[in-house]
């Protein structure tokens, strides 16, 4: 597995804003969407193209484009909803697919309540949506269901990440083609799960507490 910690000062700007306990759900879904699309600049570097001929203006030139099959975006619901706009902003021609999945706050596991996603993944890139990388629990049992469907090439993008759940991903995604993009890697996890000196409940936050 590799990790990419996106280091650029809108990054760190955005993401300091995300942190501050003042900032208002609006706000913060706001700055979360420009955040994410900041990650994904970087999460798709290495987004499959292939060459296409075109006429400019002025001559004939060569071109890329993206190939087929197109990529696929993941947000976890329901805190990476909140993520999708930012990302399919800078692939606006990939497709959209859904898992849900919850912690159970007592276990620490994830529970999975619905997907909706295509059953074979062969050759498609994947790009799964989850603001925190805490345990470790929910990325790990997301990607392994898209691997289970064939998924060659995941990324998922994370605002932050905690040093625990980056070990458990090592582990138990060893060997496996997973890139995890994140704006930082923070202190710790508490003894709750959540990450310190992170941001508070992401999902909260984005959309308050009904439900």
């Amino acid at each position: 597995m590799r990790i990419h910690v996106v280091d650029h000062p809108l990054v760190a700007h955005k993401l300091t804003t995300l942190r501050d306990k003042r900032t208002d759900s609006p706000t913060f879904r706001r700055l979360c969407d420009e955040l994410v699309t900041l990650l994904a600049y970087e999460a798709t570097r290495d987004v499959r193209t292939e060459q296409v001929s075109i006429e400019s203006p002025v001559t004939a030139t060569t071109g890329v484009r993206l190939s087929h099959p197109r990529p696929l975006v993941v947000p976890i619901l329901r805190a990476g909803l909140g993520m999708l706009d930012g990302m399919v902003r800078l692939l606006p021609t990939a497709e959209v697919g859904f898992l849900g999945m919850i912690r159970n706050e007592e276990t620490l596991k994830a529970e999975t309540y619905a997907t909706r996603m295509p059953e074979d993944l062969s050759g498609r890139q994947v790009y799964v949506l989850d603001p925190m990388l805490a345990t470790g629990g929910t990325l790990v049992a997301a990607i392994n269901e898209l691997i289970a469907r064939g998924a060659d090439d995941v990324t998922a993008i994370c605002l932050l990440a905690a040093p625990e759940g980056v070990e458990i991903m090592e582990r138990e995604l060893e060997g496996a083609p997973v890139t995890v993009v994140t704006a930082s890697v923070d202190e710790r996890l508490n003894e709750h799960g959540y990450i310190v000196p992170g941001l508070g409940d992401a999902g909260d936050r984005m959309y308050g507490t009904a439900g």
